[in-house]
């Protein structure tokens, strides 16, 4: 990809990702593509209806959930503070409401590389004697999709309480 159509491509991402967080994925495609910066033709060249920029935006949310996750893992101390950490950086308000927009959204290879390292995770703390062992990856997964993806659905001070809940100590 030439370096100008990367730019727009990022530049259309990140207004997409803003006007989904603030409308939902139901944002109009003229304010993606204004906010941008670019024309409505640049944007529908790039991505041809909703769902394709959609799912475009939700590959790159779950890459940039890696990334955090692998950032986390690198500076906590660890898997269960790493764990602990991720799960509440991924709740924040906005990434929370993006979240919420893009829940019906494909990114499956990403979403299970994901799911595969908190798996990595959810063992090793269990093995540290750090996290119960009655816990599994898919409910720490529900955890995430409640907290992010329906913010509001449990008031968000009961997270830590969660957390508490999982850990062993």
């Amino acid at each position: 990809m030439r370096a100008d159509a990367r730019r727009n491509q990022d530049k259309i991402l990140e207004a997409a990702r803003d006007a989904v967080a603030e409308r939902g994925a139901d944002a109009p495609m003229a304010l993606i593509a204004r906010r941008a910066g670019v024309g409505v033709g640049t944007l529908y060249r790039r991505f041809p209806d909703r769902s394709t920029l959609l799912a475009a935006l939700a590959e790159q949310y779950v890459h940039e959930l890696m990334d955090e996750l692998e950032s986390t893992a690198a500076t906590e101390s660890d898997a269960w503070a790493t764990i602990r950490a991720f799960v509440v950086y991924s709740v924040k308000k906005g990434r929370g409401t993006v979240a919420a927009a893009l829940a019906g959204t494909s990114a499956p290879q990403a979403r299970q590389a994901l799911v595969q390292r908190i798996d990595e995770l959810v063992r090793q703390a269990q093995k540290d004697g750090a996290m119960r062992s009655d816990v599994s990856t898919g409910d720490l997964m529900e955890l995430l999709n409640v907290f992010a993806c329906h913010p509001g659905a449990i008031p968000e001070r009961f997270l830590p309480l969660i957390l508490d809940g999982l850990d062993r100590h």
